[in-house]
């Protein structure tokens, strides 16, 4: 008997997941189960819709889940349609790849203010994520503070001061596109508690912040140091991509600021203290810090800039489900390397964090699906024909990966002449193309 095994969530460790079970020499019968109607996660709705080439990578989801053994159910979601014990019932493992959809939180007085926005929602906004399409972010602000230095705070920023010409190409929805080029915005300010050493951006999306066609890079020469300081404890790797960072960076300090009608201000040794104003934004405080043993120290030196919009891109977490350990410190599943308890597992950012890139997951896949065929030499339970009467009977509409084939193809039909696709950004409308 086939070992049943679902996975819960389908961005980038839940395919990764099915595609090692697929080519695992046992027998495996493989449920994709997600909540939206269509899958991929991060890849969809992480990645800035600029970058195109990123998001191939969903080519080889097609052919894990075109697998004989694969199958999605899309539209389902654990918690609302069946609960994590109902899983666990009809199914040998049930794998848990939900990833880390929510915000950190700044941790300073005011963050609850409107006009305080992370990057998961903010990110979810400009690339049609159902759960954010009416986020309506105040955009009539002309400045806007982006608090942190990895590249979702620098994707975020390069997003804010492109032009409808530069996202001809990309798939961000009109009225997300539509808002940025009408909004007051000319000033962007990334936020960094540390230097420019420490910054987490990779070189190449720092060097996009050079080939804008209206936004200049703009950088206080004095706190660039002449080079990372032979005692820094790093890989010689680590050493030559932030060697490059401040050549790039250097690169920026010469450039003429008023050059261009936006600017995005790379502000370094910065931490935010305080968000003023009343019910709305109106300002962020910072202290001066200095940078010692590897930490943000202050410096008793404050500033402020006055802004309506704060968005805080300082790393994402994940709230667990129902019926899973979970450690709120940390934001992740309780588990020992991926094995939650008997029969439960997680893989991707929910088991380790928000940290790599998108191929970082494949080794968490992998991992999973020695696990399984470890623990389970045989299956027993009857996994998706249990799953598919089980929903039945509650009336929950499943949506296939060939409804997704359906909507992905209307959304490359529906697209301009350089967009890749126009995004249904609904659960509505995705359903009333399928039924229409």
């Amino acid at each position: 008997m086939p070992i049943s095994v679902a996975i819960v969530g389908s961005g980038p460790s839940g395919f990764y997941t099915a595609e090692a079970l697929a080519k695992a020499e046992a027998d495996c019968l493989i449920d994709i189960i997600e909540r939206l109607p269509a899958p991929h996660g991060l890849i969809r709705y992480g990645v800035a819709p600029d970058h195109q080439t990123t998001k191939k990578v969903s080519r080889n989801f097609d052919k894990t889940a075109g697998h004989e053994s694969v199958r999605y159910f899309g539209n389902i979601e654990v918690g609302r349609d069946i609960s994590v014990e109902e899983l666990r019932s009809i199914y040998d493992a049930v794998v848990f790849a939900i990833g880390a959809p929510f915000d950190r939180k700044l941790g300073i007085p005011g963050e609850d203010k409107d006009g305080v926005i992370g990057s998961a929602a903010f990110v979810g906004w400009y690339n049609g994520h159902p759960d954010f399409v009416d986020l309506a972010p105040n955009l009539d602000t002309p400045n806007v503070c982006v608090v942190g230095n990895g590249n979702v705070a620098i994707d975020i920023a390069r997003v804010l001061v492109k032009t409808r010409s530069e996202m001809a190409s990309s798939d961000i929805p009109e009225y997300a596109l539509g808002a940025i080029e009408r909004s007051a915005v000319r000033d962007v300010h990334m936020l960094g508690r540390r230097g420019p050493i420490e910054a987490k951006f990779t070189n190449v999306e720092l060097r996009e912040m050079a080939e804008l066609e209206a936004c200049a890079p703009v950088i206080d020469a004095a706190i660039l140091p002449d080079g990372v300081p032979e005692e820094s404890e790093m890989s010689d790797r680590d050493r030559r991509l932030r060697e490059r960072n401040l050549a790039t960076l250097r690169a920026f300090a010469e450039r003429d600021p008023d050059a261009m009608p936006k600017r995005v201000h790379f502000q370094f040794f910065a931490a935010p203290v305080e968000i003023l104003g009343g019910d709305r934004v109106e300002g962020l405080r910072l202290e001066r810090t200095e940078v010692v043993d590897g930490r943000a120290v202050g410096s008793g030196a404050f500033f402020e800039i006055e802004t309506g919009l704060v968005i805080p891109a300082i790393g994402y977490r994940s709230h667990g489900l129902a019926g899973l350990p979970f450690d709120e410190a940390g934001g992740i599943v309780i588990s020992d390397d991926g094995r939650i308890d008997d029969g439960l597992y997680c893989v991707g950012w929910v088991k380790r964090g928000p940290t790599g890139v998108i191929g970082t997951n494949r080794p968490d896949g992998q991992a999973a699906a020695r696990q399984i065929v470890e623990d389970h030499p045989r299956g027993g339970k009857p996994g998706r024909e249990a799953l598919i009467e089980m929903l039945g009977d509650r009336g929950a509409r499943m949506v296939s990966y060939q409804d997704w084939q359906t909507l992905d193809a209307h959304e490359q039909a529906q697209a301009g002449d350089a967009a890749p696709r126009r995004k249904l950004v609904t659960v509505e409308e995705m359903l009333g193309v399928l039924d229409g």
